[in-house]
């Protein structure tokens, strides 16, 4: 089949909403930028205190078959703060160009190299949701999964460099007291009333402040996702299928009146999206099992697998274990598990943007 390279691709991010998940989701207010953790609020730390190290780049590379992925467990100590750098894409070969020029392609990634630059990008198009099926299911599959782990590793970022500064500041710590508050572990009201967050707050803080495994983003993206064909992801960068009883929702064209009057929580950016899907998994007391399993599996020093978490997900669509055994198959298929080892590259960032911007 030849190729479509048409600039409709210059800006390709997935999202269909899945009519059949769980997954609730009600706005953060943790636009705070003082909220917000960086590399310097955490490298003065004693790694003593905390099972998030920052390390060089190529300590990411250590990875041991049974052992706790280096990724999960490690922040890179020499983090780019710059901005974005823009740059155009006008074709689906364009993109695929500057794939190969940060050494981000197929024949790379099958030498071993697991470095994923950090890749951000405004939306999607309506052209991309019109001519998806045009383009061969491995290209299309590439694409997005290319598009998208850069923005799951970022996310995963954030949350190591936040659940490091928790593990290092007092309970008292003002910003560690919003971090409570932004991942719901007290309200607006106990925020008032506390000074400092007891044992137990923190220790259930630690719980909800951790990495998703990127297969298991991967895979839940793809799923919900339909690979870039709905209305939510052209509307509000919505992948995840989250529901938004704000009254701020996109609202199906056949709303289930049963439920209540819901919509599918939108985003600011694809990126946005992404770190809404893992506060609502961190959050949710539907997803609690997958937090237990998880807690465990990092004292033990194990792998946190895309594999084995998907299994605690029998509630996030109303299809149980069909939807569970749905993303095992995607993981396996797509050999999404590899991309559990990935880890952010220490280049400066990349804002892509449509030739016409």
């Amino acid at each position: 089949m030849k190729m479509i390279t048409k600039p409709f691709w210059a800006l390709l991010v997935i999202g269909i909403c899945s009519a059949l998940t769980y997954s609730i989701f009600s706005l953060s207010t943790d636009n705070d930028e003082s909220l917000d953790i960086n590399l310097a609020d955490v490298k003065n730390t004693t790694d003593a205190k905390t099972d998030i190290k920052l390390a060089p780049l190529n300590a990411f590379t250590d990875n041991e078959p049974d052992q706790l992925q280096r990724s999960f467990s490690l922040i890179s100590d020499n983090r780019p703060t710059q901005k974005p750098a823009k740059v155009p894409i006008y074709s689906l070969d364009s993109i695929k160009d500057l794939f190969d020029s940060l050494n981000y392609n197929s024949q790379s990634w099958q030498q071993g190299n697991r470095e994923v630059p950090r890749l951000t990008f405004s939306t999607v198009t309506e052209k991309w949701q019109r001519n998806a099926k045009n383009i061969p299911v491995d290209e299309k599959k590439m694409i997005f999964f290319r598009l998208m782990a850069p923005l799951i590793l970022l996310s995963n970022e954030k949350m190591l460099l936040e659940r490091r500064y928790i593990e290092s500041k007092a309970n008292s710590d003002e910003k560690v007291i919003k971090l409570a508050l932004k991942y719901k572990v007290i309200d607006e009201e106990t925020r008032q009333s506390i000074e400092s967050l007891s044992d137990e707050q923190r220790a259930t803080l630690l719980n909800r402040v951790d990495i998703v495994p990127p297969s298991l983003v991967l895979a839940q993206a793809a799923e919900e996702s339909g690979w870039a064909t709905s209305r939510f992801t052209i509307e509000g960068n919505a992948f995840f299928g989250q529901w938004d009883f704000s009254g701020n929702g996109m609202v199906p064209k056949q709303q289930r009146t049963e439920l209540g009057n819901y919509g599918i929580a939108k985003f600011d950016s694809p990126l946005a999206s992404v770190i809404g899907y893992l506060i609502n998994i961190n959050t949710n007391q539907a997803y609690q099992k997958l937090r237990d399993l998880r807690a465990k599996l990092r004292k033990n020093n194990a792998p946190i697998s895309g594999l084995e978490l998907a299994g605690t997900l029998d509630k996030y669509s109303e299809r149980g274990q069909a939807y569970i055994d749905s993303l095992r198959a995607m993981i396996r298929y797509n050999g999404l598990d590899q991309v559990d080892e990935a880890y952010l590259s220490d280049a400066n960032p990349i804002h892509l943007i449509t030739g016409s911007q």
